[in-house]
This record gives structure tokens, sequence and C-alpha cells, in this order.
């Protein structure tokens, strides 16, 4: 999970046999690795935790590296971090929040309740994109101004800390830190680059449809990419003689980097539990008024035709766009066989994992046939992992992104609800509609507009989640007054959502992470990331329009 207020973050692995049982190196590659191998992010990104039997990765501060970017190189360090709210975003966001409450007129068809919610949603949001603090604590500044304000009762506040969605997103990051604890799915991409991994177009097909297969049992697009795919795709570089921040990053390791960025996009939009927004922009749509039967299927079933048809596609277009120098990695096959005869047989704990994943899957695929909740089999199966000890409860607490994702996607998703209850929603989807209206458009082309503008927009954010958070219940509210059919607007409304986030380094937690590795400089990551938007939209588009027919969306 990403956020708003990302910091900066060094991985570093404890021990080289992580690296080293990748390849058997020749004497004179050695040097490559180093007995501790770091992983740097841009200035964005958020500290993350992950744990492994095999390799223990930790996130640390840290401003310098060899592998850093060469404009950090000189730049001294602070003696301390700094105290308190930046006071320029903070003075940007109050304006704002003063300006909507004060100095604009407020429409008739709006209460005063629901304007001055309104003023107190955009001063949060505002805050959140701009980051005067980080976005927990901002988002729990809101949440008090709401209350301070008497715009919402305590109780109203707070009561979508009891919504089962936000404890589903907690819990989807408890499963992530078993899952890389355990090492399963180290496992499971050595797999892959033994299988597909021949050449650098087939290695980086691996990767990506092991990032797909993932997204089913590691919910967590951040935890996919931080704990699991930026460490092997690190090691393959180095071994392979491609240094980030060097001229021989073109080698091999921009290429990976750029590929399994685009493709985690189209992961992520595959399946409901692949994402924490997925979950977050079902919950929004139910509050719009647009309710999914049997969520998991529904959902599967619409992306899953232009997804496949996404994946087969990205790797190649990269390839002809951003081609690698290195064309062929014959060793890498070996070199993952070696890793896998040191890795050993699956650990009993692996297997727990395995187990639990099935199951809980199982539930939410047939769970509401038997009256399960979807938050009631993440509970379930987080319950064996700590029964049967894959994980123990300081993992959980330990988990900070988790209990911070659960506070600040409570005050949106409530501040959110209260908005559509008060009619808020009502009043700007009617005033969008009567401009489509005026314009007379028919509802194909709306949609193709409010879509377009729903991706561009997501420039001003730093969050996926964030972004659904602020804008979706507007944007689908807007769609379905302009007469475009509710479910297939809510799910390709999420279904942009989740291609959005390699549109810069900044776009969501796994584009930062990435982008801080060091191997693709910040003028590709915009060139590429807008060009492979165009293409994602034209693909998803193009197949989608027919499968969305076929299947009666519209």
């Amino acid at each position: 999970m990403e956020s708003f207020a990302l910091r900066s973050v060094s991985t570093s692995a404890s021990s080289s046999a992580f690296f080293h049982s990748l390849r058997r190196f020749p004497s004179k590659q050695l040097s490559l690795l180093q007995s501790s191998i770091s992983v740097y992010s841009s200035p964005t990104v958020r500290s993350l935790y992950t744990f492994s039997p095999r390799c223990s990765l930790r996130a640390s501060v840290s401003a310098s590296s060899p592998y850093s970017s060469p404009e950090k190189h000189n730049e001294p360090q602070s003696s301390s971090p700094p105290q308190g709210a930046k006071l320029v975003p903070l003075a940007v966001s109050v304006s704002i929040g003063l300006i909507v409450r004060f100095l604009i007129r407020r429409p008739e068809q709006v209460t005063s309740q629901g304007w001055q919610l309104l003023s107190v949603f955009l001063f949060t949001v505002s805050g959140l994109v701009l980051g005067p603090l980080p976005v927990g604590a901002w988002a729990f500044i809101g949440l008090t101004a709401s209350v301070v304000t008497k715009t919402l009762s305590f109780s109203a506040a707070f009561a979508a800390f009891t919504n089962e969605l936000i404890w589903l997103i907690a819990i989807s990051f408890f499963f992530a830190r078993g899952f890389i604890k355990t090492g399963l799915g180290d496992r499971i991409a050595t797999y892959f680059v033994k299988w597909l991994g021949k050449s650098t177009l087939g290695l980086s097909y691996g990767l990506a449809f092991c990032e797909t297969l993932m997204g089913l049992i590691m919910p967590s697009t951040m935890a996919r990419a931080g704990g699991v795919f930026l460490p092997v795709i690190k090691s393959l570089s180095l071994s392979s003689g491609s240094k980030p921040g060097d001229p021989s990053s073109r080698k091999l390791g921009s290429f990976l980097i750029q590929t399994q960025l685009q493709c985690s996009g189209t992961s992520g939009a595959l399946l409901l539990t692949s994402a924490a927004q997925n979950l977050l922009c079902l919950k929004l749509a139910r509050e719009v008024g647009v309710v999914l039967t049997n969520p998991w299927v529904t959902w599967f079933k619409a992306a899953s035709v232009p997804a496949f048809a996404s994946l087969l596609c990205t790797p190649l277009i990269i390839y002809k766009l951003y081609p690698p120098e290195l064309k062929h990695t014959p060793e890498a096959p070996a070199a993952a066989a070696t890793k896998l005869d040191r890795l050993g047989p699956i650990t009993k704990n692996e297997w727990i994992m395995l187990g639990a994943m099935a199951f809980t899957v199982s539930l939410w695929i047939f769970g509401e046939a038997v009256g399960i909740a979807s938050v009631v089999s993440a509970m379930i199966g987080l319950s064996t992992l700590l029964l049967l000890g894959v994980i123990n409860w300081n993992d959980c607490l330990s988990d900070k992104s988790a209990w911070d994702s659960l506070t600040w996607f409570a005050v949106l998703i409530g501040m959110s609800g209260q908005l559509t209850n008060l009619g808020v929603v009502a009043w700007m989807s009617d005033c969008v509609s009567k401009l489509l209206q005026s314009l007379s458009l028919a509802w194909p082309v709306s949609f193709v507009i409010l879509q377009a503008s729903y991706l561009l927009i997501h420039y001003l954010f730093a969050s996926q989640t964030g972004h659904a958070g602020a804008l979706y219940p507007a944007f689908l509210a807007m769609q379905i007054a302009a007469g475009v059919p509710g479910i297939l607007a809510a799910l390709c409304l999420a279904f942009n959502n989740n291609l959005s986030g390699a549109l810069a380094h900044y776009s969501s937690g796994p584009a930062a992470l990435y982008y801080g590795a060091g191997f693709v400089d910040l003028k590709d990551m915009f060139r590429l990331g807008f060009v492979m938007a165009i293409v994602q939209v034209i693909i998803w588009g193009f197949v989608g329009s027919f499968w969305w027919k076929f299947l009666g969306l519209y």
C-alpha cells in the first residue's frame, strides 16, 4: 500500500547468500555483489519492513548510497528530521477549506451541513495531496476538524472505523507479511525465472505472470513489489553487469523495472483482492448505489479478457519502445535452479501459508453462498496463521502501514459516505450531467471524457487509494447521471484506478520503489508512463468494449 506522504527508504539484505543463490557467479563477477546490497527509493517512499527466514529485508531511512541517484551524492544529511507541519502546504490546505466555506456561495440544493462538510473534505484532501504532515496524521486532523466544527457528531465521524472494508484492507497487509516471512513468494518467483528466463523478453513475461498469480494470494501491490520482485530484479540485474545509476542500467535492469511496473497495474486490476484500492472502490460504489452481486466473480469476469490481453502485449511493447541491451539470459534458468536447490523443499510454514490463502480465497469466491462475508473469510485465514505460528501478533503490531492505512481509509470513506448522504455528490453529478446534456453528448462519449479525465487527474495524487477515496464517488455519480450503465462505470473507474499507478515515479507505492532502485531515469519514467497509459487505455478500451458487450454490461 502506498501513501500520500511517502518517505525515503532503503532495503538492505542481511546476507549476500540471498543474491548469490540466483546464479553461479564467475570469480570476476563476484565483486558485483557485496555483503550488503541496498535498494534505494526516491524521497517520496514510506518506510517498508519485510521479513523472510532466508533474507531479512529491513527498510531504514537513508540518503546516501553508491546506487542512489547522482544528485544525492553530495547532499549534506540533516542532523534531525523537521518537526511539525510544513507551513506552505498547511497554509494552502487551510485556505482551500476556508475559501469554500466562506467565500463561495452555497448552492440552494446543498444544505449548510453538507457545504461545511465539503469544505472540511477539500481541506483534508488538499493536505493529503500537498503533504503538510504524514497521511495518517493529516487524516486525523481532518477528522478532528469535522468534529470540532460540529459538522459531524463523534459517532458519525468515527462510524467508518467499523466498516468491514477497512479491516479487510488491514488484514490483507498481515497476509502479505506472512507470505514474505515464509519465503513462499521468493520461491514462486524463482520458479518462473527457471521456466521462462532463457531470454530477456521471456524473463519479463515470467515475472509479470508470476505477479499476476501472486495477486491471488498476496493482496498488496506494495508488498509484492518491495518484498518479492524488486529484490529479484535487483539481483538478476547486478549479476548481469547492469548497475543502477550507471549507463549499464539499460543492459537489463531498466527494462525489467519498467516491464514489472507497467504490468503491476494490470495484475492489480485483474482480481478484486489483488489491490487494496479495489476493495475501496467497491465500497464507494455501494455508497453511490451501485452494488455488484457476487463481486469477486463479477470483477474477474469483467477484467479477465482485457487484462490478459494487456499482459500479453505490455512486455513486448516495452521491449520495442525501451529495448534492453542484453537480449538473452541463458544462465538465468540454471541460476534459478541452483537457488531452488539451496532453498530446499517447501517448508511447513510455506505449506500452511499456501493452504490458508487457498482456503481464504475459496471463501472469498463462494462465501456469500453460505453466508460468510469477505472480511470474515480474511479473519478466519489470519486466525489460522496466528494459531499455527506462521506469523505472530508482533508481526501485525509492527506493520505500521496497515494501521496507518486503516486510519486514513476510514476517514476518507466516512467523509465520502456522509457527502453522499447529505446530497453533495448528487448535486455535483447533476451539474456535470446538465453540462454534458447541453453539449448533446451520447453516453459513450461522456464515458470516454470522464474516464480520461479521471486517469489524467492522477498526476495530482501520490496514491491510488487516495485518488479513489477523493474522486471515485463523484466521477461514478457523474457517469451514471450522463446515462452510463452503473456497473460498467463502477468497474471501469476501478480498473482505471489501477492503470494510473505507473504514470510517474510518485503515482503509487510500487512506482516509487521501482524508481528508487536507480535503474530508470526520471524523464524515462514520465515518458514511458504517459505512453504506456495511452497504450493501456487503447487495449482495455478496444478489447473491453467487445467483451463487456458480450457480458451484457451495456
